[in-house]
């Protein structure tokens, strides 16, 4: 009887281990920005990121406030190895839905803020949603998620979109009258000072 509940304890103990493993693994992982941050309610301009492999390498955010950040400085330079000094994620870009909403490998449906691109049907839906494609389609970029909301109703995450040869591409589409502004507090992001 000893024997058998010993047995019963270690099992117990075994299953309780990997499944705590199996979480630390599906938790860490650098591509869920919903495990990775917890956005601060006091303030919603900062926020810190929680990833336990920081081990204080500067690969994490903490307390970051967005008016040091410098994310519209359309003259830096991004690339794979400082993107995080700058942006919260990047990712491959594998959909344009349209002008205004990507997909994006790893970290999933982007909702550009600040900015609203004609619907399908609309006049100027397929110049926007191509530009958009030729920019972003296939290619690697780069996310300044909204601090102060970062989805909307539809559960897309509201970002500003970077991409390499252009910076801000929320900003180049209001700038090449592809959208019109759509500022919907609490954002952020003002794209009033974009144009």
């Amino acid at each position: 009887m000893k024997k058998r509940n010993k047995k019963i304890i270690m099992i117990i103990i075994l299953i309780f281990a990997l499944f705590t493993i199996g979480t630390k693994v599906l938790i860490g992982s650098e591509n869920s920005i919903n495990s990775n941050y917890s956005f601060n309610n006091q303030n919603n301009q900062n926020y810190t990121k929680n990833n336990n492999n920081n081990n204080n390498n500067n690969n994490g955010y903490s307390n970051i406030n967005s008016n040091n950040s410098n994310n519209s400085n359309n003259n830096i330079s991004i690339n794979s190895e400082n993107y995080k000094k700058y942006y919260d994620a990047k990712g491959f870009c594998d959909h344009v839905i349209d002008g205004d909403t990507i997909d994006v490998r790893g970290v999933g449906r982007i909702r550009l803020v600040g900015v609203n691109t004609p619907e399908r049907g609309e006049l100027g839906y397929q110049n926007a949603t191509d530009f958009v494609k030729s920019k972003c389609l296939g290619k690697t970029i780069y996310l300044d998620i909204d601090d102060a909301k970062n989805k909307d109703k539809y559960g897309r995450i509201l970002a500003i979109v970077y991409v390499e040869d252009i910076g801000n591409l929320n900003k180049e589409l209001l700038k090449k009258s592809y959208a019109k502004i759509l500022f919907i507090p609490p954002s952020e992001f003002n794209p009033y000072e974009w144009t």
